[in-house]
């Protein structure tokens, strides 16, 4: 297999095509960089803002390894469900495109949920650190719509109006880098450069909120994302071509979805708001104790101690981190009290003899 690539493709270098690089005979394709991309970015961002809001950053790592592959097989599931031209036999076909971001949001989450569940971990304090980067995930994913030359709207038939990025140059077979200057391109709505756009505002606006915001009740941030991506999808979807449409049995899929995340995220958030009242006597905060929701240090590993951080919004709270001597000073006594504290053999006598 490895060897007809490199027969058929060049070592390294830019394919033909314009969608992809040659990486050691190996077309990787520039949608899937911007994806990549994008996840490296929202995970790094999370861990940020996990560490600003008095949890542990480490437990990125651990969400992002079991996340990431539930929210890629969750986008590929949900697009073979609704998609007639793939359907479920066309699964594995991964490199034939059909990757849809709401089933990725379903398939990320729901597994993000499970994690904190076992970790007990509690779910909405940890969400509200993690879902709202993915706004800015899904806005650099959609740069890959561009170089694929797909998700635009109808045709824009006024010159003023054909630049980029109010607009796009579409030609069939041509990737969106090669459309420009070619004088068969039809212009289209860039639609994904709309959705990208809304996209950075609302995160930029949810992560400003989120730096500097300490009141209860947890799990605020997490429905505002839904809201205002389902909003923008809400918008947006029916705008597109037909051709990128999950449509499958006559039903437009995505509109439904995502008219469904705008109600239920309202919904919640107003939930949240008044079980926040009952117990507390603030809608936000807390009239009868601590308002904050994020006082406590929250970690799902042990022996996993706090320390002073000027990002951390609770970090004068702790004490400065110790030196890497006096950390492995404290391992070797810790090792040494486990040592004293493990009872003898029972095939031992007191005396250490065997009976």
């Amino acid at each position: 297999m490895a060897f007809s690539l490199l027969a058929k493709n060049p070592l390294f270098g830019v394919a033909s095509d314009g969608r992809g690089l040659y990486i050691f005979g190996l077309e990787i394709y520039y949608y899937a960089l911007c994806i990549v991309a994008g996840m490296l970015v929202a995970a790094t961002l999370s861990a940020l803002l996990m560490k600003r809001r008095n949890m542990s950053p480490d437990f990125i790592f651990l969400l992002f390894i079991v996340c990431i592959p539930t929210a890629i097989i969750g986008a590929r599931l949900f697009s073979c469900l609704t998609d007639e031209d793939l359907g479920i036999k066309r699964f594995f076909d991964f490199r034939n495109g059909g990757m849809s971001i709401t089933g990725g949001v379903i398939g990320g989450v729901g597994a993000g949920f499970v994690v904190c569940l076992i970790k007990k971990v509690n779910f909405l304090r940890a969400a509200d650190c993690v879902v709202i980067n993915i706004l800015i995930a899904q806005a650099m994913g959609r740069w890959g719509n561009f170089f694929n030359a797909e998700v635009y709207g109808g045709v824009v038939s006024d010159p003023a109006q054909q630049w980029f990025p109010f607009a796009v140059p579409i030609v069939s077979g041509l990737s969106g880098t090669q459309a420009f200057g070619n004088p068969n391109a039809t212009w289209h709505y860039a639609f994904f450069f709309y959705e990208m756009l809304f996209n950075m505002i609302g995160w930029a606006l949810l992560f400003t909120y989120a730096w500097f915001r300490k009141k209860k009740p947890n799990g605020l941030f997490t429905c505002l994302y839904f809201v205002w991506y389902g909003a923008i999808r809400m918008v947006m979807e029916p705008l597109r071509d037909p051709s990128f449409i999950l449509d499958r049995g006559g039903v437009p899929w995505s509109h439904v979805f995502s008219i469904l995340m705008v109600g239920l995220g309202i919904a919640a958030c107003m939930v949240l708001m008044i079980l926040n009242f009952l117990k507390e006597g603030s809608f936000v905060g807390s009239k009868k104790g601590d308002p904050c929701g994020i006082t406590n240090y929250l970690t799902p590993y042990k022996n996993d101690e706090p320390y002073f951080s000027k990002i951390n919004m609770f970090g004068s709270n702790y004490p400065p981190r110790p030196s890497k001597e006096e950390r492995k000073k404290k391992k070797a006594e810790k090792r040494n009290e486990e040592k004293s504290d493990t009872p003898p053999d029972k095939d031992n006598d007191e005396n250490g003899n065997k009976e």
